[in-house]
């Protein structure tokens, strides 16, 4: 009684607490699987990256458009622009090309080849090129247009400017003549 303590006896597991640790054992093996899966689709978008690299060789020096790489997270992507990456399809085989619009995500290729992907990226690639030099050649003809428009600033300014100074003219003789009229005659 005084001092003394009951000896513990060691509990038995209730239903519960095995069904939690079951719960949490298979929640591992779980995340090993989806850990698995993740770095099986890394694995297949550094092949495509790989097979990319003649293509982004090729591309002329001093050309940023262009910002590859692979980024790992809940979805790995292999990122070819700042708006088109390749991500793996629902069954984790097949590569998807996308490109994230104003309108939302547009699918530019599905395919489970790399070969075929890779001339989908190519032509993708040819046409950013091809813009980025129609946007440079509008900028030499930019030039033109706001040196055009200078020049229609300025005449409109000028034109103002003979209108105030007309009108100026008008309102002192207007008044010199309204002056004249209402003399106080001798």
């Amino acid at each position: 009684m005084f001092g003394r303590s009951k000896p513990e006896t060691p509990e038995a597991p209730n239903a519960l607490q095995t069904a939690v640790r079951e719960a949490r054992i298979e929640a591992a093996e779980r995340s090993a699987v989806v850990v698995d899966l993740r770095d099986a689709e890394a694995a297949r978008l550094e092949l495509l990256n790989d097979a990319l690299d003649p293509l982004f060789k090729d591309i002329p020096t001093g050309v940023e458009l262009f910002d590859r790489g692979i980024s790992r997270g809940d979805v790995p992507r292999l990122w070819v622009d700042v708006v088109a990456h390749v991500e793996m399809g629902r069954d984790k085989r097949q590569y998807r090309f996308v490109q994230d619009t104003r309108y939302g995500r547009a699918v530019l290729a599905e395919s489970y080849d790399v070969p075929e992907m890779t001339q989908a990226i190519t032509r993708y690639v040819a046409r950013r090129l091809v813009e980025r030099e129609r946007a440079l050649t509008d900028d030499a003809g930019r030039d033109v247009a706001q040196g055009v428009l200078r020049g229609a600033r300025r005449g409109r300014r000028w034109h103002a400017i003979r209108a105030f100074i007309l009108g100026l003219i008008v309102g002192v003789g207007a008044l010199f003549v309204l002056a004249l009229l209402n003399m106080p005659r001798p």
